[in-house]
């Protein structure tokens, strides 16, 4: 692959503050591992869950794989969607890349019209060198192959490290928690503007 080329996987996930990710625990028979059914207090005023978009980038020439992530205000959808391409596409172009293989399952705030034209919008602006990104190349998933989108293990795995066996966490906490397993920055969160609402 051209150097100045990049391959991104991306998915979306949410990460509950109260359901219990599958484990699987070594220990003694007299003192098995208990989860706790969690609860939220009353005066809590945190989401149950927090949407959260992420791209694995995959590494090159010897570089290691880096995880990109942006929490979400609600739920993903197609304007929130071309806000975290517009995010990425700025982040490789500042890196000198020039085209970006995204690679992606079949949601619908991935195959809505609205994305498909944002895509072609910005393809086209990059081309004529009116905006500072990279032109975004859209490889689709086969329907109902998760297994084939090397991202989604990484959430699993991260759905385990942030565990709390008793505890539940705040919203804030969990992000913390899931951006430091990554190894990225905290970012603002993606939402839509006022004016679209």
């Amino acid at each position: 692959m051209h150097p100045d080329w990049v391959t991104g996987f991306q998915d979306e996930t949410w990460w509950s503050r109260l359901a219990q990710p599958n484990l699987h625990t070594f220990s003694t028979v007299d003192a098995p591992l208990q989860l706790e059914q969690k609860h939220l207090a009353e005066n809590d005023v945190d989401p149950k869950a927090l949407a959260c978009y992420g791209v694995l980038m995959r590494g090159q020439a010897g570089t290691a794989d880096r995880v990109w992530l942006r929490f979400v205000d609600g739920r993903p959808l197609s304007s929130l969607t071309c806000q975290f391409l517009a995010s990425i596409s700025a982040k490789l172009a500042a890196e000198g890349k020039t085209a970006w293989l995204l690679i992606w399952d079949n949601a619908s705030w991935h195959t809505s019209k609205d994305v498909r034209e944002w895509v072609r919008q910005q393809n086209r602006q990059v081309k004529a060198g009116q905006v500072r990104g990279v032109r975004i190349v859209v490889c689709f998933l086969p329907s109902k192959s998760p297994w084939l989108n090397p991202i989604e293990p990484k959430w699993v795995h991260g759905k385990r490290r942030v565990l709390e066996a008793a505890r539940v966490l705040s919203a804030d906490e969990i992000e913390q928690r899931v951006c430091a397993t990554k190894g990225c920055p905290r970012e603002s969160h993606l939402a839509i503007s006022a004016e679209l609402s």
